[in-house]
């Protein structure tokens, strides 16, 4: 990585005038010269880069009062502490500089290596990836990102990520707000309404929302990784009747097959508790395929294969198909902009509750100003019902599903290394039968740390 440093940091200063050829005051105790901020940053930056950190060190703190400054300074403290092995002062350097400048790719870059060293390989990547997209940088300084990211993907061995929060929720039981359901009985003609008991209609409440994500990865041979994946996702309400549990557990061999490519196929097994009823339990296989490209660029699919029971009852249970394809690309070198499209088949015993899902998302989100990370993203999509429900309708259901999420975090603030953030999402579904005709609101109020 001498390289990436070595080019990176030289002529990261603006132009400032030339040293003051100010006449040096002597006394008995010594000399001293006026000198103006610049020039202090300019000695500064020429000892930094002739590894003279001790000399440049009270240079650097004399230029805590010049504000104009704060960014270079910060860089070059930064670039001191990484090169001395301060590696938490580097981060917390980088990060202050990126807050105000998130667009400064020199300072992106030494962030990604300090994080590196650190061994935090998941973030150190995505910072590489950020800069990756700056269309100025020279053909060396490319060439050390794409190796940088080939040694984090050759050495990446676990992951792990946890959070907790509050979830205020206008929907708890995703129920209808609709008194009363027509059903095919008829009498003169006209169809017989029942009216909607408490527990078929919407609910608001306040819960609390657990969730953890891990995995490793461990290496088969040079390209080829045996890849484990675990998440587990729990939001408690009011009651039992509508919490709501699930685990999922991937395992299988992941193959390097160039720098740039990686294709997976895991065997998966799943369960999923609503009300304390495993509505849901099975396994299946998936498969996985991801590409970078140039600039930031990415494409990658997904083919998903599940067979699963229900205790609610056997039309319940059956296969489950699946299958997306995205791209994403780095925009303004701090967002990541994606599409995907997506289709799924529930092949369940009840034909009433077989569907196919065809639908396309879109999303952007990354680093503003500030310490702040903030996304969006939606889908929309068609679900076509196999078979009409008894006594509900004469013709099959066709939903429309939309969805939408907004996201700000806070991770230049860390509580005991947990980082806040806000989220706030919407989910309808417009169905002709007022039963399955929904609307939902929800904000998470959470704090996550990753490790």
């Amino acid at each position: 990585m001498r390289i990436l440093l070595a080019t990176v940091a030289v002529g990261l200063l603006p132009a400032t005038p030339a040293l003051a050829a100010e006449t040096p005051t002597c006394t008995a105790e010594g000399c001293s010269a006026r000198m103006t901020a610049a020039e202090v940053l300019r000695v500064a930056e020429r000892m930094v880069l002739d590894r003279k950190f001790d000399e440049a060190k009270p240079l650097l703190a004399a230029l805590e009062h010049a504000p104009q400054y704060k960014m270079e300074r910060q860089f070059l403290i930064g670039y001191v502490a990484v090169e001395t092995g301060d590696l938490d002062g580097a981060v917390a350097a980088f990060r202050a500089v990126l807050r105000d400048r998130p667009d400064m790719t020199r300072a992106r870059l030494e962030l990604a290596r300090a994080l590196m060293l650190q061994g935090k390989d998941a973030a150190a990547d995505h910072h590489f990836r950020l800069a990756e997209e700056a269309s100025s940088l020279p053909p060396e300084i490319e060439r050390t990102i794409r190796s940088s990211r080939a040694i984090i993907r050759n050495r990446r061995n676990w992951y792990f990520n946890f959070d907790f929060g509050l979830v205020p929720d206008s929907n708890v039981n995703s129920a209808t707000n609709a008194e009363t359901q027509n059903s095919t009985l008829q009498i003169d003609g006209q169809p017989i309404a029942f009216e909607l008991g408490r527990d078929a209609r919407r609910r608001s409440g306040v819960g609390q929302t657990f969730g953890v994500q891990g995995g490793m990865r461990l290496g088969l041979s040079e390209k080829v990784a045996l890849a484990i994946d675990a998440s587990g996702q729990a939001t408690n309400q009011r009651g039992t009747s509508n919490d709501d549990i699930s685990l999922l557990l991937a395992a299988g061999p992941e193959a390097t097959l160039s720098p740039r490519t990686r294709a997976s196929i895991q065997a998966l097994g799943l369960v999923r508790w609503y009300g304390g009823t495993a509505v849901q339990k099975g396994g299946g296989a998936r498969i996985s395929y991801q590409r970078d490209l140039s600039a930031g660029q990415r494409v990658s699919g997904r083919i998903e294969i599940r067979r699963y029971d229900s205790d609610y009852g056997s039309q319940y249970g059956g296969w489950s198909y699946g299958g997306s394809a995205s791209y994403e690309r780095v925009v303004r070198r701090t967002m990541i902009a994606s599409l995907t499209g997506f289709v799924r088949r529930e092949d369940l015993r009840g034909d009433a509750y077989a569907n196919t899902e065809l639908g396309v998302s879109a999303g952007i989100g990354g680093e503003l100003r500030h310490g702040i990370n903030a996304g969006l993203s939606g889908s929309v999509s068609r679900a076509w019902y196999d078979a009409p429900i008894p006594l509900l309708s004469f013709d099959a259901r066709k939903d429309w599903r939309l969805y939408g999420r907004a996201y700000v975090g806070l991770r230049s603030i860390r509580v005991l290394g947990f980082s806040p953030s806000v989220t706030y999402t919407y989910s309808r579904n417009a169905s002709h039968i007022a039963l399955y005709d929904t609307a939902r609101h929800r904000m998470q109020f959470e704090l996550a740390r990753y490790f």
